[in-house]
């Protein structure tokens, strides 16, 4: 066996059997060997934004790493924005990239590059393998430091590391140590302020979000009066019998407003919020300066069991009263008329069908959906995390992959679609079932908004060219069908309803130009 067949054994005896890739020259050896494992299931995408985008949605949903497969330092560089949103997401994910054959380095070919320098900003773990004989120590430390950190590991594969013999070993799944505990200083402050009756909030962010943590902190909540709050994060499991924690605004006017009351803040997952952007004469951070921040217990924690026991630190019981969501989905009545953001988003949601999977990357079309969420039938969100734009179309593509069973609706603006729309392809390839829904408004719409932000109201002939999408308009039908996915067009809310029943009925690949009113 050679290296590549090794650093597949590794991958496999520790369950990392979906291999999203874009290869190249560097990789044939690792493709050959990819060959020779049935076990691994390869997903092609057409830009390496799709391949790190997928693996990055695969992971939020399957709660395990993917493996990428990434030509040489280019390859790389295409799929950094995505990389960026999967370490925001805190996303395992374990990228193989090849090399260039380590004694050729030396004459500077086309394609070298510094791919440690390249990969550091994106990765929680670098690493590069020096010969066959370090592929196993080196796959298995990359698999680790993707567990541990909740992170991206990115490995370096030599060409010649990859073709070069090893002596076959009896493998094993690597064994992962104890999670880190929480300061008892942090648990004993967060107790006292609850206790104390101040003004708390609980801001939650990562895996606190999934429907038993948050469940638990339901129950501080009843209890002590704390509100709760969340941060984006990876995935939130949303819908009636859950607990809701209010999303922190993204418009930074709005998240202050939501947060001034507060005199202490508990964050548990993250940190405290801070806005995306500075803005002239406005703070960078959300909470107001006198409020005490408790930051809980970050990504790499436990984080039901942190709240868990910040729940019997204060005296409450596993069996105490939490306030689940009301199912209100039968109450919503089916939009008609003009086709906006919240028509969109009241079709959605009338029509939610239960255990589906939300794909977000539409921040300025969303309309209603979130206000409406906690109501609706079960599912998962999923969003954007990172701000860096062309990850809804691969974030639904790995969803697809990680969970066939389940129904996957991606919400996508039309400019940042158009950064990774081979991911279309992919789906169609794959027989996914992903419904996706196209915010056509023509226009980079966030963009104007954050112009008015900064006190340009007014826009002349450049700033339009520059922040709209016409001459020519896109037409997102063609586009699709082109890449095998059926497709068709709205332009009122009773025609957007009649083709999201139709995307909902029926299993596999469809996509809806939702062409917005004004």
């Amino acid at each position: 066996m050679n290296g590549a067949d090794m650093l597949c054994d590794v991958l496999l005896v520790n369950n990392v059997d979906v291999c999203f890739a874009n290869p190249g020259t560097s990789e044939m050896h690792f493709v050959a060997a990819l060959d020779r494992k049935p076990a691994m299931r390869c997903v092609l995408g057409l830009s390496e934004g799709v391949v790190t985008g997928a693996a990055d949605g695969y992971a939020r949903m399957a709660d395990k790493p993917a493996a990428t497969l990434l030509h040489t330092g280019p390859g790389l560089a295409n799929g950094l924005a995505n990389l960026h949103n999967a370490r925001r997401a805190r996303t395992p994910i374990i990228n193989v990239v090849g090399d260039h054959a380590t004694y050729h380095l030396a004459h500077d070919a086309p394609l070298t590059s510094d791919i440690e320098s390249l990969a550091r900003p994106m990765s929680h773990w670098v690493g590069r393998i020096a010969d066959a004989a370090d592929v196993r120590a080196r796959t298995e430390e990359a698999y680790m430091e993707a567990l541990m950190r909740r992170g991206v590991s990115t490995m370096i594969l030599p060409a010649n590391a990859a073709w070069g013999d090893v002596k076959p070993e009896a493998l094993s799944p690597v064994t992962l140590p104890e999670r880190p505990a929480i300061s008892s200083a942090a648990l004993s402050a967060a107790a006292t302020a609850l206790r104390d009756g101040k003004r708390t909030v609980i801001i939650l962010a990562g895996r606190a979000l999934r429907a038993n943590a948050l469940e638990t902190a339901g129950r501080i909540s009843v209890a002590t009066g704390a509100a709760l709050f969340s941060q984006t994060s990876d995935r939130t499991e949303r819908g009636a019998g859950r607990v809701a924690a209010r999303p922190i605004p993204y418009n930074v006017d709005q998240a202050i407003a939501a947060l001034r009351q507060f005199e202490v803040a508990i964050c548990v997952g993250g940190k405290q919020p801070v806005s995306f952007f500075a803005y002239p004469g406005k703070p960078s951070t959300m909470l107001q300066p006198d409020c005490k921040v408790i930051e809980l217990a970050g990504h790499e924690s436990d984080l039901a069991k942190v709240l868990d026991a910040l729940a019997e630190e204060i005296g409450i019981r596993k069996d105490s009263p939490f306030a689940p969501n009301r199912f209100t989905q039968h109450e919503i009545a089916a939009p008609t008329g003009e086709l906006n953001a919240d028509s969109i988003s009241v079709a959605v949601a009338h029509a939610l069908p239960e255990n589906a999977i939300i794909c977000e990357e539409s921040i300025t079309s969303a309309g209603r959906l979130a206000a409406l969420a906690p109501g609706l039938k079960p599912h998962d969100h999923i969003p954007l995390t990172g701000g860096a734009i062309g990850e809804g179309i691969p974030l639904a593509v790995g969803a697809g992959i990680a969970c066939p069973d389940r129904k996957v609706i991606a919400l996508q603006a039309d400019g940042s679609g158009m950064y990774t729309i081979q991911g279309l392809w992919t789906q169609a390839r794959e027989d996914l079932d992903v419904l996706t829904i196209v915010f056509s408004n023509r226009g980079y719409s966030i963009l104007k908004g954050e112009m008015r932000n900064v006190g340009v109201n007014d826009f002349g002939r450049n700033a339009r060219r520059m922040l709209e999408i016409v001459d020519p308009a896109l037409d997102w039908c063609s586009l699709a069908r082109g890449m095998g996915v059926e497709a068709a067009r709205a332009e009122s809310a009773d025609q957007f309803t009649k083709l999201l029943n139709i995307g909902l009925s029926r299993r596999g690949p469809f996509l809806i130009e939702a062409l917005m009113a004004g």
